[in-house]
């Protein structure tokens, strides 16, 4: 190389920009890979090493018809005329149009083992298994011998190869394709049979179809493990843009089995496997992400499916299944992207285009087949004239061919005047039996000009008629696929959207509890088991000895947990969202879970799980106000909370609770004093209003709570020392609102004050909780039932300074014993 760059001029050496270099050999490389490897052909869904294997199988006559053969030897042959590009290759392409999970309509057949869905399982190696072509296949190369398609120079242009094959069935759409390429990918989903083949014959006979006219011919994708198909939403984008997400999930039922529950799976979405879901699901179960299963059985043989993932007596089946669709491949996305090579150049194609391209394909593989066949019809007809001539005048064309020295003397004699026969004809009449000169001979000779001229006149008619040639494009895709057609494998549903939270969590029954010094905690109803009346009770949380608990609610797991604080505040959070803790448990501040302000504090709590239109929420205050406002109005919720009531100075609220039109309220105040009158005399109001009065008190009194009357319902009167009543609301007769109120029950010093009054079935049951957190569960049933001057049983024996701080009602349920 010369040192003196000036020297360049004179060399072969150009001076190239290393930038542009890179760029142009980087893009040459791209092309190379998108074309030659990764991408498939539009007009018959192949790569060129798929292509290549099903015309090497096809030319050496491994087909449907004749045994099998090593596959081994398939990939030598393919490998050493075609594809040079290593066995590996060639052989995992060959084993995936064997794949039934893998294609919808396996191209070729094949004994022995070529894998299964799960990854880390590949099929054997080559040398164990065999294939031939699979029937269907045949109709990818039929009348390729028939110059329908192009042939191309193969790499070492020792032999040619088809650009692309005749294709009798659109098998992009029918069997898919998935590929990589440099920058760009291909993800093509499989489709029906029947139903692409429906849609293209629409195509075919409207000219001027769009995407739309074809959403109803062909809803969507048909995968070859089944499954569902979860919505059409991303199947819509998907044939309209070529671009889309279609979310599969597996097909489970839940069966009783020895009083338990299991889930088995006989579907399951496209490209996964039940070796990774086992392995998956046994991963959230040793991380605890997932509770209530027990053991997964994989139970598939040969083409029947059965995975089963067996629950725990306790399980609740939906929830657990939920849980697997969200964590697990049971349920998963097939994002489409329909990229293929049209003209040469990658294109993302929707579904009318690459319809039309299929067809296109068509008409110009039934012209190219048609301008064949009426070529050789014509050469034959040529020769079959000549021969009837010859035959018409034989004995001067015996005399001329015996007079000849040659067949070189013999054809120019034949060629020449009088006989005029061409070059092809003399060399025909030359080679021509004796046997054909018979009578017969003529006769058939005769029969098979008269077939060829009405082959002739055919050919041409479909050559000169675009209808013609259209029908005849129908007519041979009917007749190709018909065999070939089954039934759709994957069904669609309704797509149920994401997973909310309410889906995955079971609706266990809960108990929350809050103590006076602001510490909140869900406990499962069943760490309460019924006590008999006046026992000492439990502990039912580790509280400080200035601490109690204030408010105690049924609630559930799903349940929408209201949270009224002093300063007429509402704020919103999910029973799930509260910490589920042991009944002895402190529990967490609340602050921690709602913005409490300094000051703040906790004035009553509901717990619902919908916002019923025809329902109202009624707020009682500590002085005797009430206020009634529509239940929607409390449904939205904000980080820092919404107004409730708006508060008078001094006033905190009590009790909230829910009404309906036509109801009675009931009032109890701290001296034992009732009243009962309609809700309806109560107008209702926006949520920042105070309300009007409900009580009026003596001097020192307070309400201490209230709800709304049910005939079918008795209140349990409880007292500050652990005594309590239960009596029936026929003993108070409705008043005005406003009223002073009737007494409910004698109070003494030894009885105390009256600190709740709950309204409860005789199948439903109290739990009460002191100022130092001990806690007893009452069944209702148990409280001697009483009239209005009685003072009450015990309920609850207290010590020291211990008084009762709140109850709450619940279920009654079977429980067995807590620990102490």
């Amino acid at each position: 190389m010369p040192d003196d760059p000036e020297d360049f001029e004179s060399t072969q050496v150009q001076l190239v920009e290393l930038q542009e270099e890179m760029e142009r050999s980087f893009l040459e490389y791209s092309m190379s890979v998108i074309i030659s490897r990764a991408l498939p052909d539009a007009r018959d869904g192949l790569k060129p090493v798929h292509r290549r294997i099903l015309y090497s199988m096809f030319d050496n006559g491994y087909r449907p018809d004749r045994p099998h053969v090593k596959c081994a030897k398939v990939v030598g042959d393919v490998m050493g005329k075609f594809h040079p590009h290593g066995d590996a290759a060639i052989y995992d392409a060959l084993a995936r149009m064997v794949q039934d999970f893998s294609l919808l309509h396996p191209l070729i057949d094949g004994h022995g083992n070529f894998g299964a869905p799960d990854p880390s399982t590949g099929p054997a190696a080559s040398r164990y298994t065999e294939c031939r072509l699979a029937p269907i296949a045949l109709q990818m190369l039929a009348s390729i011998d028939e110059e329908t398609v192009n042939f191309v120079p193969n790499y070492d242009s020792q032999s040619v190869e088809p650009s692309v094959l005749p294709a009798r069935f659109p098998n992009l759409l029918v069997n898919g394709s998935q590929g990589i390429a440099v920058g760009m990918a291909t993800q093509i989903p499989s489709h029906n049979l029947a139903e692409i083949v429906k849609a293209v014959i629409y195509v075919i006979d409207h000219p001027d179809a769009v995407v739309d006219d074809l959403l109803t011919i062909v809803p969507g994708p048909d995968f070859p493990t089944g499954g569902q198909i979860l919505g059409r939403e991303g199947i819509v984008a998907a044939y309209r843009t070529g671009r889309g997400s279609v979310r599969l999930r597996a097909v489970a039922e839940i069966e009783e089995v020895k009083n338990r529950s299991q889930i088995v799976v006989t579907d399951i979405p496209f490209q996964t496997s039940f070796e990774q879901i086992a392995e998956r699901i046994k991963k959230l179960v040793e991380d605890k992400l997932i509770d209530g299963i027990s053991d997964v059985q994989n139970y598939s043989s040969g083409r029947e499916s059965r995975f089963v993932i067996e629950l725990k007596h306790d399980a609740n089946p939906n929830v657990v299944l939920n849980n697997l669709y969200k964590l697990t491949p049971l349920q998963s996305s097939f994002a489409i992207n329909m990229l293929a090579i049209v003209d040469g150049v990658p294109r993302t194609l929707n579904l009318l285009q690459a319809i039309q391209v299929y067809i296109e394909h068509q008409r110009e593989v039934v012209t190219r087949r048609s301008e064949y066949r009426l070529r050789k019809a014509r050469e034959r007809l040529h020769i079959v004239d000549g021969l009837l001539r010859c035959i018409d005048q034989l004995d001067a064309v015996i005399r001329a061919i015996r007079e000849s020295a040659d067949r070189r003397e013999a054809r120019e004699a034949l060629m020449a005047s009088p006989f005029d026969f061409s070059e092809l004809q003399a060399n025909h009449i030359l080679d021509m039996t004796l046997g054909r000169l018979t009578r017969l001979g003529r006769t058939e000779l005769e029969e098979e000009s008269a077939q060829l001229h009405l082959s002739i006149a055919e050919l041409e008619a479909i050559l000169a008629d675009r209808v013609r040639l259209d029908t005849i494009v129908k007519e041979e895709l009917v007749e190709a696929s018909q065999p070939y057609e089954q039934p759709r494998r994957s069904q669609f549903v309704i797509d149920p959207g994401e997973f909310s939270a309410e889906d995955l969590i079971e609706d266990e029954s809960l108990v929350v509890m809050i103590s006076r010094s602001g510490y909140i905690k869900a406990v499962p109803d069943a760490s309460f088991r019924a006590q008999n009346r006046g026992g000492r009770g439990v502990v039912g949380a580790k509280v400080k000895e200035e601490d109690g608990i204030s408010h105690l609610i049924p609630s559930s797991m799903l349940s929408k947990i209201l949270i009224f604080s002093s300063r007429g505040k509402v704020y919103q959070l999910r029973g799930y969202e509260l910490p589920r803790l042991e009944r002895s448990a402190r529990g967490t501040a609340l602050v921690n879970l709602i913005p409490l302000q300094d000051g703040e504090s906790i004035a009553a709590v509901l717990g619902t799980k919908d916002f019923p239109e025809m329902t109202d929420l009624v707020f009682i205050t500590e002085q005797g106000m009430i206020k009634r406002t529509p239940m929607p109005e409390y449904a939205r919720s904000r980080r820092d909370g919404l107004i409730a009531i708006d508060l008078r100075e001094g006033d905190s609220l009590v009790k909230v609770a829910t009404a309906q039109s036509g109801r009675e309220a009931m009032i109890f105040s701290k001296d034992g004093m009732v009243i009962r009158f309609s809700i309806d005399e109560v107008r209702s109001t926006g949520r920042a209003t105070a309300g009007v009065k409900a009580m009026r008190l003596r001097p020192n009194d307070r309400v201490i709570g209230g709800d709304m009357l049910d005939d079918d319902r008795e209140v349990v009167l409880v007292t500050s020392n652990g005594y309590g009543k239960r009596i029936s609301p026929r003993f108070f007769s409705g008043q005005r609102r406003g009223g002073g109120g009737v007494h409910g029950m004698k109070l003494t010093a030894q009885k105390g004050y009256l600190v709740a009054a709950e309204f409860v079935s005789k199948d439903e049951q109290l739990i009460i909780v002191s100022s130092n957190g001990q806690t007893i569960r009452v069944r209702a049933k148990s409280i001697s039932a009483q009239g209005k001057i009685a003072t009450g049983v015990k309920l609850m024996t207290l010590q020291g300074s211990e008084v009762i701080s709140s109850v709450g009602v619940v279920q009654d349920t079977e429980l067995e014993e807590p620990e102490a």
